[in-house]
């Protein structure tokens, strides 16, 4: 299974120490070299730029098809639209992301995607955490990820809280 992950499902799953859901759903995840340098080349150190760095499950990747990161980068930062380019290049099985903007965009590239929440709702019902609401409050409290209030209902209806 391949997955390429955009920035923000590494950065919010690693400021609530829950990354590991991401090994275990996937075994490995590809990030583009712009998802990499946002991490990691910051003033102030973000939570996932030590994982990225450090965990051998998180493998960088190049874009060779620059064309598409630029007509991408026309309506997304560089990483979501390296993380696209890659997933396209790499016929990927997922592309992880949370912008709008870039799932839409994922959405017109027939991509399957899936963000954060998902991945909280997919990590309960294979048996990988047994609540997704003290994860939802974490990531909406300590990582600051904001969740509209019916996406929020919506997401513990899926999850059967």
């Amino acid at each position: 299974m391949i997955i390429v992950s955009d920035t923000s499902p590494i950065n919010n799953l690693a400021a609530i120490n829950q990354l590991d859901l991401l090994q275990q759903l996937y075994n490995t995840v590809i990030i583009p070299e712009a998802v990499y340098r946002e991490l990691t080349e910051t003033e102030i150190p973000v939570a996932g730029a030590t994982e990225v760095q450090t965990l051998h499950w998180i493998q960088t990747h190049q874009v060779t098809t620059r064309a598409l990161v630029e007509v991408l980068q026309n309506e997304l930062d560089g990483g979501e639209a390296e993380a696209i380019a890659l997933a396209v290049e790499l016929n990927a099985d997922q592309v992880l992301i949370d912008e709008r903007r870039g799932r839409m965009m994922a959405e017109q590239l027939n991509l399957p995607y899936i963000g954060i929440l998902g991945i909280l709702v997919e990590a309960k019902g294979q048996g990988l955490i047994l609540e997704v609401k003290p994860l939802l409050d974490a990531l909406i409290h300590q990582a600051g990820f904001w969740v509209a209030e019916p996406l929020y209902k919506r997401v513990l209806q899926m999850a059967g809280e």
